[in-house]
């Protein structure tokens, strides 16, 4: 199957080609491109993710499928004020909120995404961890260079 940085790489090529329409066990399903930089190292990362929305807001979640620990991404976004997301064929730039398990919202937050990905059940078995959700709140559309502020318009209800 590969590693999984080839196995993203591959999903990211399919989501760019088919406009965010991605096959195999992500068929029919709704996927993100998360555009981050290592806080350790300074690098560009994008990571495809399963999203469900809550609202105009876009659900990620920390899960690494069932891994002990919170993946990279995590940590990445939690020392970001702003992320780039792509959805479909469309470019926004979003406010990240990483919401832990302690926090009173997460319980909301994670049945709504938990919900939306049943594979979700089966990664909970893999570990004790409960898994951080990332809220991401749409800013502005980047990818046409120009913002849908100067129109008067919010890029959220484009979702």
């Amino acid at each position: 199957m590969g590693s999984v940085n080839e196995v993203n790489e591959r999903i990211i090529l399919q989501f760019r080609s088919q406009g965010g329409i991605v096959g195999g066990p992500f068929e029919g399903k709704h996927l993100l491109l998360l555009h981050t930089v290592g806080r350790r190292t300074g690098q560009q990362r994008v990571n495809p993710l399963v999203y469900a929305a809550d609202g105009e807001n876009f659900l990620v979640c920390g899960s690494s499928r069932g891994a002990e620990k919170d993946p990279a991404w995590v940590g990445n976004v939690a020392v970001m004020s702003e992320v780039t997301i792509e959805v479909g064929e469309r470019v926004l730039r979003a406010t990240p909120t990483v919401v832990p398990p302690t926090s009173p919202e997460w319980e909301r937050l994670y049945g709504i995404w938990s919900e939306y990905w049943p594979s979700s059940a089966e990664y909970e078995t893999k570990t004790s961890r409960k898994f951080p959700v990332v809220k991401l709140e749409p800013v502005t559309v980047v990818a046409d260079g120009r913002s849908d502020d100067d129109e008067g318009e919010r890029t959220a209800a484009l979702s």
